[in-house]
């Protein structure tokens, strides 16, 4: 049996979106992680981008459970003395960006420097329903219909 090496020509990456609307931040984010990785492929190699692309539509109609949506807050420097900003995630889901929140939650699941950098390159996140990426055909992916716990229902707070 040979052992077959992978390089970056021989990877075959898909295109695939996604529906954010009543999902769950936490484990959308963690499944977004994983495949952007490529760790779901047989052919994986943790030092080569193998992973498929994503985009993710309705980013301001996710949902987390419990009251994080009020009590999680997002902190950031300014690198001035008192500097110390923070805002909570509602605000954020608020905002004009609410995309941001998505975009950070995976992107703390990726690997950090040069690589991880690559594969974040490869999540494309939208507020609405609208993208541009038609061209690539990306296929759908039900992310409901994996787990029922992926969906924010009557038991969640924030609906």
């Amino acid at each position: 049996m040979l052992t077959t090496w992978v390089n970056k020509k021989s990877v075959e990456k898909k295109w695939y979106i996604i529906d954010a609307s009543d999902l769950v931040l936490g484990r959308l984010s963690s499944f977004l992680a994983t495949r952007l990785m490529g760790k779901h492929k047989s052919n994986y190699c943790p030092n080569i981008d193998c992973g498929d692309h994503f985009v993710i539509i309705n980013a301001k109609n996710v949902k987390m459970t419990g009251n994080k949506l009020e009590q999680k807050v997002l902190y950031k420097h300014t690198g001035y003395p008192g500097g110390l900003k923070e805002t909570t995630y509602k605000d954020i889901l608020n905002s004009k960006n609410p995309e941001k929140l998505v975009k950070l939650s995976v992107k703390r699941m990726l690997p950090k420097g040069t690589l991880g950098r690559e594969q974040f390159k490869k999540l494309h996140v939208y507020s609405e329903d609208k993208h541009p990426h038609d061209a690539q055909k990306p296929e759908n992916i039900d992310f409901k219909s994996l787990s029922k716990k992926n969906i924010a229902g009557k038991n969640y707070a924030n609906k």
